[in-house]
């Protein structure tokens, strides 16, 4: 008997310890874990980065639309001079022994075979394939995050079913120690309840681990490092709202989904590429100028001068047409990649669809499968008290009541996960 109660005492103590700490975090609802997520978010922060540098590709593509300028400059110092001439026998001119020359040049493309207007349109590709991926990383970010809120919110649940379990098996040991006393039962009923209230109290145990380890993960996840966080929400075995006002059509959905915009940006990225790879077999044309200066014959002297030049590849074209094949394929390739997954992508919304209405479903069935294990439970309490049923079957009705409550939750947090993923699937 003092060792019951040191157990009792254990656990009242633990459960104190518990609420103590819960109550000494911050309660967080879905809405808040999403917000904290997805600014704090590691994955977000790379994804931002990645678009910042196909920004600054995109301004680095645009400059080659102004004329590139360089400057060079030198100096000679010799023994003797660059330039020798014999006026007379025995009498040599010696002529640039030292000096400085220097110049500044300007050029500008006129025409590049299109290779500078497909490359800035190429750029332009990349930081919108970068915007989308953005997009799908704060998707890939609230899926996660909702994941571990609802898992979290799970656990609690099944931590507080545990807890009723106990209660009721704590007032039905009391009871059976009595009736034992009393030599109305016989004392393997007793044994009956402790090995169940031993299991139960296993089970509370690894439940607590998991929490305290989602917990963890979740916090992680919202930026607040090793942290644990406390989620706000109550499960009343009420239903959730039905899923019907979500429904829309997979076709009318499609273009507004980042995996459609991401395999379009694909099939135009390809056919620019193809363009610069015939650009860079055509003539190319430009013009320049420049500003030279030299004092190499003892005097100043600088000019001015323009060109054009005009660049024409000739045997460039021996491989250059199998590089614009391959890029042709590539095109090609792209074009049915667009058109398979998109058909794909349909398909996976139809299928999001169903789970998210199967999942519903399951919510109703469980919800009234509580109300059938509760009612079972009050009747072999009553059976058991009037001796017509045994404690095995009294158990038994324990066991059925905690599974019903375990499955309500499970499900019911599984419906909240296909939601979210069905919104992802259909582009919301």
């Amino acid at each position: 008997m003092k060792r019951q109660m040191n157990k009792y005492l254990w656990m009242i103590v633990c459960v104190g310890i518990s609420l103590t700490a819960v109550y000494a975090q911050r309660s967080y609802m879905l809405d808040e874990c999403l917000e904290q997520a997805l600014a704090h978010n590691l994955r977000l922060k790379t994804a931002e980065r990645n678009l910042q540098m196909a920004q600054e590709d995109r301004k680095n593509a645009f400059t080659k639309y102004f004329p590139s300028v360089s400057a060079t400059g030198g100096g000679v110092l010799a023994n003797k001079g660059l330039l020798e001439m014999e006026l007379q026998p025995g009498a040599l001119m010696s002529l640039a022994d030292d000096g400085l020359m220097g110049g500044v040049t300007a050029t500008l493309p006129l025409f590049a075979g299109g290779q500078i207007v497909n490359s800035n349109k190429l750029a332009e590709v990349q930081v919108e394939v970068n915007k989308l991926q953005l997009r799908q990383s704060e998707e890939e970010v609230r899926l996660t995050t909702t994941q571990y809120f609802w898992q979290t919110v799970m656990l609690k649940e099944k931590l507080h079913t545990l807890y009723i379990i106990e209660e009721q098996l704590t007032n039905l040991q009391r009871d059976v120690e009595a009736s034992v006393e009393a030599g109305v039962t016989n004392r393997n009923d007793l044994l009956q309840v402790q090995l169940k209230q031993n299991e139960t109290q296993s089970q509370r145990i690894q439940v607590m681990n998991a929490l305290a380890l989602m917990r963890n993960l979740l916090a992680q996840y919202m930026g607040l490092g090793v942290d644990s966080v406390e989620v706000s929400f109550q499960l009343e075995d009420q239903m959730p709202h039905t899923p019907a006002s979500l429904y829309t059509t997979p076709e009318s959905a499609l273009p507004q989904t980042n995996e459609y915009h991401l395999l379009q940006q694909q099939v135009k990225a390809s056919q620019l590429q193809k363009k610069i790879a015939v650009g860079k077999n055509l003539p190319s044309v430009a013009i320049g100028g420049g500003y030279a200066y030299e004092n190499l014959m003892g005097r100043d002297h600088d000019f001015w001068v323009g060109f054009v030049t005009v660049s024409v590849p000739l045997t460039a074209w021996w491989g250059g047409s199998h590089d614009i094949k391959k890029h042709k394929i590539v095109v090609r390739n792209a074009e049915d990649q667009l058109k398979d997954q998109s058909e794909m992508l349909i398909i996976q919304m139809r299928k999001s669809w169903n789970d998210l209405t199967d999942a519903y479903k399951q919510v109703d069935i469980s919800r009234k499968s509580i109300e059938q294990s509760t009612e079972n439970l009050r009747l072999q309490n009553e059976y058991y008290t009037a001796g017509t049923c045994t404690m095995s079957d009294l158990l038994e009705a324990q066991t059925l009541y905690q599974q019903s409550r375990d499955q309500y939750v499970e499900s019911y947090a599984q419906y909240e996960v296909k939601k979210r993923e069905y919104l992802q699937a259909t582009g919301r």
